[in-house]
């Protein structure tokens, strides 16, 4: 099916631009959108870094803080979009970002409105890269797409040059406490992980893996790496909980709170996150 979609021109129409999002269906503007409202932080990031942010006609609950939007209108949140608020906008189109399939619930009912929806995934730079190109090519911004693109690459090259070779320290990091949620393989976060020369002790495929204190312990990560954020906002500090204490990383003090906007909203500030984590696992190389 994508194959198909694909192959059907882009420009169809005189001035019209299209894209193939990742629900494999072919979006298509009559000209690039002028308005915008994107559900999803990292989406209004990267509009944000195409320096097209004042396109931004709107912002959802947990976007306030970044540049130039606190101002603009609230129409709810990544999940759960006003429907009312987001219509009486008149966006050229709506881009949302998936995961959960109340995300693909939320394009469905704007779409039942007549609204334009792009709906993309990214759980690793190569996916990253995609929708980035393809968001420019919504807004008529190919060549800004494709430079910011360019400068990732090339950030993400230089770290790799940097810790080539170096040995790969065992890395966990914790969504959530207590019922202990961690980051699996298919989450951007275990890229950054391996982007900055280490290793996620987790080899589950999943984005997000439950797992009991047994399991962890037998893990034996060497970092430890916390979020602290919307989804865990005022973590348990790792050196009280008591059974954490045999843990490698805990015994050599080698537990991190990060940011969880950074490391695990895929988006520009992905290369951050790898700079960040560079720095902490192989921190005399990043200096």
């Amino acid at each position: 099916m994508f194959l198909i979609l694909a192959a059907v021109p882009f420009e169809a129409v005189a001035g019209q631009v299209c894209i193939v999002d990742d629900m494999q269906r072919q979006v298509c503007l009559d000209r690039p959108a002028k308005k915008v409202i994107a559900l999803y932080g990292a989406l209004n990031e990267i509009v944000i870094s195409l320096d097209l942010g004042d396109r931004l006609v709107a912002r959802t609950v947990q976007d306030s803080g970044l540049p130039g939007m606190e101002d603009k209108p609230c129409i709810g949140t990544h999940m759960r979009p006003g429907m009312e608020r987001v219509l009486s906008l008149k966006p050229d189109v709506v881009l949302q970002m998936g995961g959960r399939s109340r995300a693909k619930r939320s394009v469905r009912n704007l779409e039942r409105f007549g609204l334009q929806v792009a709906f993309f995934r990214a759980n690793d730079f190569s996916s990253l890269f995609s929708v980035i190109n393809r968001v420019g090519r919504l807004l008529g911004a190919e060549a800004r797409a494709d430079s910011l693109i360019r400068d990732m690459r090339g950030r993400l090259e230089a770290v790799k040059e940097k810790v080539k070779g170096r040995s790969r320290l065992r890395v966990f990091f914790e969504v959530r406490y207590p019922n202990l949620l961690a980051a699996g393989r298919g989450n951007m976060v275990s890229e950054v992980i391996d982007k900055a020369g280490g290793r996620n002790c987790l080899e589950a495929e999943r984005k997000i893996v439950r797992l009991n204190e047994e399991e962890l312990i037998r893990k034996a990560p060497e970092v430890y790496l916390v979020q602290k954020g919307p989804m865990n906002p005022d973590p348990v500090p790792v050196s009280s909980r008591r059974h954490f204490r045999t843990l490698p990383a805990v015994k050599n003090g080698e537990v991190y709170v990060v940011n969880e906007l950074l490391f695990s909203r895929p988006g520009p500030r992905s290369v951050d996150a790898v700079e960040k984590l560079a720095g902490i696992l192989h921190p005399k190389l990043m200096d």
